[in-house]
């Protein structure tokens, strides 16, 4: 051995609200059941996926560029509430949290 140590490659994708790269296990699973967007935080839902960062800016920039709609292929644009909901509350959680 030549004593070097082999990390293994985190894999990235990118938000499609901000359009940064981050690590898949920083960023948000979205994928579209019926006609609504839905939050995948285990990231095992069947279907197309994307992916956004879990604040309320990227979302908005998202929903404004209209992203989810093009990146999951949907045929018309795609409600959002429930996703909205998740992201307002895992915000409101991770500042209660210490």
């Amino acid at each position: 051995m030549s004593g070097r140590t082999h990390t293994r490659a985190c894999p990235e994708r990118t938000c499609v609200g901000c359009r940064k790269r981050a690590a898949k296990n920083d960023l948000l699973r979205i994928v579209m059941i019926e006609d609504a967007c839905v939050p995948d935080p285990r990231g095992t839902l069947p279907g197309r996926g994307a992916y956004v960062h879990p604040a309320p800016v990227c979302l908005d920039q998202a929903v404004r560029r209209r992203a989810f709609t093009r990146a999951l292929r949907a045929p018309r644009a795609l409600d959002t509430n429930a996703l909205r909901r998740y992201v307002e509350q895992t915000t409101v959680a991770e500042q209660a949290t210490p």
